[in-house]
């Protein structure tokens, strides 16, 4: 299989079409080798519209929708940014070649461990991977210039936004199925947040995270 081929045609007929137009985000999608962040097994299915399991009843995001939620938060390589829910490190190996420094959370050990030997594998030295519950965010590097939650939740959990600094954004994938909306979430002034619905989708739940404590918009 000609995966730089099969790349460029991800790009090209999948994200492009998507309304994916940043010049910048288009090429990081081309660079970054997709196909090595896919499980061996899943390997020709890595450009496929379509998600992609992980061990552990995980996934791996459709690539259109990891190009508009990339897209969505406009990053110009200075920020801190923390992802929820590494999976197979795909996502954070995205922000990571748009941002200072990727905080990513994976609840689940055997992840953490896989993500670790890809990022070393891609040689990607921006990225710092922790175990624990994505829900909570992770506090002790924030706050954060953006957020980006790799799977859906029924609703966003304070804890996310309250580690949003002042200007902050978060990109996520809002809902239940078969109703959920992607949502870009700023955060205005302290404790003002404003939201903009920017598609409708449906993606696979993110395991381990629930909103008991939410806000609503």
């Amino acid at each position: 299989m000609n995966f730089e081929k099969a790349r460029f045609n991800m790009v090209e007929q999948q994200v492009r079409p998507w309304e994916v137009l940043n010049p910048r985000v288009l090429d990081i999608l081309g660079e970054v080798k997709r196909e090595d962040f896919v499980p061996p097994r899943h390997r020709k299915l890595a450009f496929a519209d379509l998600p992609i399991p992980l061990d552990h009843g995980e996934f791996m995001m459709k690539p259109v929708v990891e190009g508009r939620l990339l897209q969505a938060l406009e990053l110009t390589g200075d920020e801190e940014v923390l992802e929820i829910g590494t999976g197979s490190g795909y996502m954070a190996a995205l922000l990571a070649a748009r941002a200072e420094h990727v905080v990513t959370v994976e609840n689940r050990p055997a992840l953490v461990a896989v993500a670790k030997q890809n990022f070393e594998r891609a040689g990607i030295t921006n990225v710092t991977i922790e175990l624990g519950d994505g829900g909570k965010g992770w506090s002790q590097r924030g706050p954060f210039d953006a957020i980006v939650v790799s799977g859906s939740i029924p609703a966003v959990p304070d804890a996310l936004l309250k580690q949003l600094r002042v200007g902050g954004r978060l990109a996520v994938v809002v809902g239940e199925a078969p109703v959920m909306e992607a949502q870009l979430i700023t955060c205005t002034a302290d404790g003002i947040y404003n939201t903009v619905n920017l598609f409708e989708t449906v993606i696979p739940a993110l395991d381990g995270v629930a909103a008991k404590e939410s806000f609503f918009f």
